[in-house]
């Protein structure tokens, strides 16, 4: 009981039988190192636990045992900024964990992977190859800002379906390295949804032509390592769209000077091309690579004619750099926003038609799809769209109290946060006991995200008005209507940054689907009364004569800065939007 006492929040976790937990402060720091530098035990009485989060605590050097086997629900691990080594992991990860889809091991102390993530240390025997992976949903794995020398064959066993690997500020020194097991080693082959590779502020010397053996591989970073030559079979990367090379002293001056202000390209055609001077058989081996590439196409599902259908049947939209906007948007964020849900993504969306038939009711229902599915019901992320021309700038992201948090929710009067929070949780049990089930509805759970918060998150316009308070709701002051023609886009999140910038990708390439089918059905202007678009959508006013396809969506960049102007996100940058550019084109 003694123990149970010092964690408060354990107590109430329990009590509330919460799916989210987030531990941060010196408090915490104390309590962690008077218990020998591990997660408390009483969390292994949280079964029904689904996000954990425990960073910045420089006394974690381990989990403790049996975590994996206690929180078997776990879909999302944050433990960025601690002391943790693979030793200190190792036990707490020592089992599987089935429903995990986002681990962030960033700014640690990793030397090497743990045994759960395929390390060295957790060498079995010949026949665990074929056990079930360790982490069969994971999605992101965040190992940046450690000491990570090299990466062994087992993660592509005990996580195949990763789709994003960051890796950036460790000391590796070839990519991928030992990273890809040998041929037929892993059923279906290694890393299948790989999209999107970062190692940029390592040491790496060789960038290894296997890199070429990761089919779905978008994005690479390798900034600011010491590679002095590219391989040729990056051009055979079939879907690589961004890669950034910069930072490097490359042997070939002109393709140093082509990394530093070409896009991806012409960097894979200039690499498909041999570069310069390159003989016979050279042209030899770029002919089998072309013949190799061809024959991925047709096993992809189609040939040369079907993929030019695909690319001239993609949507369009066009980035607008900060250098080239007069009057750009900037959001700051304040300090105390980090302890309650740091990670905000802003942008400004022009182009859509919300005015003919049943526009804006098919955009209020896409966000809606989102917040269920993506966000998971917004205790991941939460969207909040605006009326760009309703807002005054510049804002201010903030924290305020919650007896003095004010706002005019959409669809009702202003109202203290507290006292909304209060309804709104009334609401869901009267919900829950009209379904007579057990727990508060999925439909309200993130209502739980909020417990035992001082204070509550807020987007504040430059007169002083609240406009959103995630992840609760907007402000019925900027709210979408069908005559809106700009849109200011935000994404919040407790969990992390990328999952910000997932759901903002994917939000524009709805809209830019929406938009599309608005244009090519030329519905009439209705006067249906959708009314408010809670959590957001977007909107814009293209030419009434123009053709769907040569239109683009233009987004403009937004700035996070924090109190001093320092830029904490920019988005879209230049690696943004890859995730959905099998579907969309971006014009920078």
């Amino acid at each position: 009981m003694a123990a149970a006492a010092a964690w408060p929040e354990l107590e109430a976790a329990a009590r509330e039988r919460r799916r989210e937990l987030a531990l941060a402060g010196a408090a915490v720091a104390e309590r962690v190192a008077a218990g020998g530098g591990r997660l408390p035990g009483a969390l292994l009485a949280l079964p029904l636990l689904q996000s954990l989060e425990l960073s910045g605590c420089a006394a974690l050097r381990e989990l403790g045992p049996g975590l994996a086997a206690a929180l078997p629900a776990l879909h999302t691990l944050v433990l960025r900024g601690n002391a943790l080594g693979p030793a200190g992991l190792g036990a707490g990860l020592g089992g599987p964990l089935p429903a995990l889809r986002l681990l962030d091991l960033s700014g640690n102390g990793l030397e090497a992977l743990p045994a759960a993530l395929g390390g060295a240390a957790g060498a079995e025997p010949a026949a665990a190859p074929a056990a079930a992976p360790a982490f069969p949903q994971l999605r992101s794995l965040n190992l940046s800002g450690n000491r990570l020398r090299e990466l062994g064959p087992g993660l592509a066993r005990a996580a195949p379906q990763l789709q994003a690997l960051l890796l950036s500020g460790n000391r590796l020194r070839a990519l991928p390295g030992g990273l890809l097991p040998p041929a037929g080693a892993v059923p279906g082959g290694p890393f299948p949804l790989l999209s999107r590779l970062e190692a940029a502020d390592n040491e790496v010397a060789e960038l290894g032509a296997d890199i070429a053996a990761l089919p779905a591989l978008k994005s690479l970073d390798v900034a600011n390592n010491q590679l002095r030559e590219l391989p040729a079979a990056l051009a055979d990367c079939p879907r690589l769209k961004e890669a950034n090379f910069r930072g490097n002293q490359l042997k070939d001056k002109r393709l140093e000077k082509m990394v530093n202000g070409c896009q991806t390209k012409a960097i894979l055609e200039y690499l498909r091309a041999g570069g310069r001077g390159k003989g016979k058989a050279e042209s030899t081996r770029e002919e089998a690579r072309k013949k190799k590439r061809e024959k991925q196409q047709k096993k992809d599902g189609g040939d040369g004619e079907q993929d030019e259908l695909e690319e001239a049947s993609k949507l369009l939209v066009k980035v607008l750099h900060i250098s080239e906007n007069p009057v750009p948007l900037v959001v700051k964020a304040s300090a105390g926003v980090r302890d309650v849900r740091p990670f905000i993504v802003c942008c400004v969306l022009k182009g859509v038609n919300l005015k003919p038939g049943n526009a804006l009711k098919r955009f209020l229902s896409m966000q809606t799809k989102l917040h269920e599915d993506m966000c998971e019901k917004r205790t991941a992320a939460t969207i909040a769209t605006h009326d760009l021309q309703l807002i005054k700038g510049p804002l201010i992201y903030d924290v305020q109290p919650p007896d003095e948090l004010k706002i005019m929710p959409l669809g009702r009067k202003e109202i203290k946060a507290k006292d909304l929070l209060r309804q709104l949780q009334l609401e869901a049990e009267e919900q829950r006991k009209q379904k007579k089930r057990q727990n508060v509805s999925g439909l309200h759970k993130y209502l739980q995200l909020l417990d035992g918060k001082d204070n509550y998150p807020c987007l504040v316009d430059a007169e002083g008005t609240v406009i959103s308070f995630p992840p609760i709701t907007n402000s019925e002051k900027t709210k979408i209507r069908k005559d809106t023609r700009d849109l200011f886009l935000e994404v919040t999140s407790n969990t992390s940054l990328q999952i910000c910038k997932d759901v903002m990708d994917t939000l524009i390439l709805k809209i830019a689907e929406l938009n599309r089918f608005t244009l090519e059905n030329k519905e009439d202007s209705g006067s249906d009364n959708e009314s408010d678009a809670l959590c957001g959508p977007v909107n814009l006013n293209p030419s009434q004569n123009v053709q769907p396809m040569n239109f683009p969506l233009l987004v403009e960049q937004v700035r996070v800065v924090d109190t001093d102007g320092n830029l904490k996100v920019l988005y879209p940058s230049k690696t943004d939007l890859t995730t959905v550019s099998s579907l969309l084109t971006v014009v920078r």
